[in-house]
C-alpha cells in the first residue's frame, strides 16, 4: 500500500534545517543553496500543508505552534532515517568513522559543524549514533564518543571539548513581556523551564541557584520537559526561562533567538568530552583526521558568551 500523504521531500529538508537553525540564512549555508531557495522550499511546504510554519519579521523567524509540533516529529524522523541508512551501509575499512553522542549534542553542536568536515574530507564516510542516558560509555561500539561527563570513565582516553558553563536564557519577546526587570529575583520568579528529573547528569535549577549564591527562587510557574533540545525551543518560543549550557547555545545567542537576562554564570568541574577506547590498537587515519579537525574547531567554541 502506498504511503501517503507525503510532503515534498526537498521542502522537508529545507524546513528542518531552517527550523533547527531558526534562520533561512544558516539553513542555506548548511545545505549549500541560496537563501531564496530555502525560502521557496519552506513556502512550498506551507502551501502543501495549508499552515504557516514560521512567523516572519524583518530580522528573524520564529516557529508557529504548528511549526514547532511538525519540526519535533520531522527532526526525530530524519534522525531515525539517518541511523537506519547507516546500518545499511558497510561500515568497514579505512575511510569511515563512527561517532556516538547524545541527541542534544548531535543536534545543537555536532551536526551544524560536520558539513565542513565532509567538504574537507569528501572520501570519508561519517556515521553518527545517538544515545541518551548511557550507563556504560565503554560499551559503546564507536571510534569516538562525545558526551557530557561529571566523572569521565577512567578506562577511556579523554579530551576536554569545552567546560560546563551554565546560565539562564530566554527569548527577547519573553523578557519584553515581563517588563525588563533588573534584579535576578524579579526575573527568575516567573516561568522556569525544567529539564525532567530523569536527566540525572544535567544541572538542576536548585543546584544552579546554590552555585551562584542566589536564594532558591520559587517560580510563579514551571514547565517540565524531558528533552533538552525541545526545552530550548520552548525558551525560544517565549514560554519561559531555561538553563543553557555554554557552547551548545552559541548559535542561538549570536542570532538573537535567545538572550541572557542575568549575568550569573555557574562554572563547574564537569565537561563535554571527546572519549576514545584505551589500548584499541590500530587507529585508522580517518579517525585521526576527524579528531584533529574537531579539536581544531574548539577555539571558536570557548569564547565569551554575549550578555544582553
Amino acid at each position: 500500500m502506498r504511503i501517503k500523504p507525503l510532503p515534498p521531500l526537498n521542502s522537508l529538508i529545507a524546513f528542518e534545517s531552517a527550523a533547527r537553525n531558526l534562520s533561512f540564512t544558516l539553513a542555506a549555508e548548511e545545505l549549500n543553496v541560496t537563501q531564496g531557495a530555502i525560502s521557496r522550499q519552506v513556502k512550498h511546504l506551507e502551501e502543501y500543508l495549508g499552515k504557516d510554519m514560521f512567523l516572519r519579521s524583518s530580522r528573524k523567524i520564529v516557529l508557529t505552534p504548528t511549526g514547532l509540533e511538525y519540526y519535533q516529529s520531522i527532526n526525530q524522523s530524519l534522525l531515525d532515517i539517518a541511523l537506519v541508512t547507516g546500518k545499511v551501509k558497510k561500515w568497514q575499512g579505512e575511510q569511515k568513522i563512527t561517532v556516538a553522542t547524545t541527541n542534544t549534542m548531535a543536534s545543537l553542536w555536532l551536526l551544524p559543524k560536520v558539513a565542513e568536515f565532509q567538504n574537507e574530507y569528501e572520501n570519508i564516510d561519517l556515521r553518527i549514533l545517538t544515545f541518551d542516558n548511557v550507563i556504560d560509555l565503554k560499551r559503546l561500539d564507536c571510534d569516538i564518543a562525545l558526551f557530557y561527563c561529571k566523572n569521565p570513565p577512567s578506562n577511556m582516553e579523554v579530551s576536554t571539548l569545552f567546560p560546563e558553563e551554565v546560565f539562564p536564557v530566554c527569548s527577547p519577546s519573553y523578557l519584553s513581556k515581563i517588563g525588563y526587570p533588573t534584579k535576578p529575583e524579579e526575573i527568575l520568579n516567573r516561568t522556569l523551564l525544567y529539564l525532567d528529573d530523569g536527566q540525572k547528569d544535567w544541572l538542576s535549577w536548585d543546584e544552579w541557584f546554590s552555585g551562584v549564591d542566589l536564594p532558591n527562587i520559587i517560580p510563579r510557574n514551571t514547565m517540565n520537559i524531558n528533552n533538552y533540545s525541545l526545552l530550548l525551543q520552548a525558551a525560544i518560543n517565549g514560554q519561559g526561562i531555561a538553563l543553557a549550557w555554554g557552547s551548545l547555545v552559541d548559535d542561538y545567542l549570536q542570532s538573537g533567538a535567545l538572550v541572557r537576562p542575568v549575568e550569573h554564570v555557574l562554572s563547574t568541574s564537569s565537561s563535554f568530552c571527546l572519549l576514545e577506547p584505551k589500548n584499541r590498537g590500530f587507529i585508522p587515519n580517518s579517525v585521526k583526521a576527524f579528531k584533529a579537525w574537531l579539536l581544531k574547531e574548539l577555539p571558536e567554541e570557548v569564547g565569551e558568551k554575549g550578555l544582553l
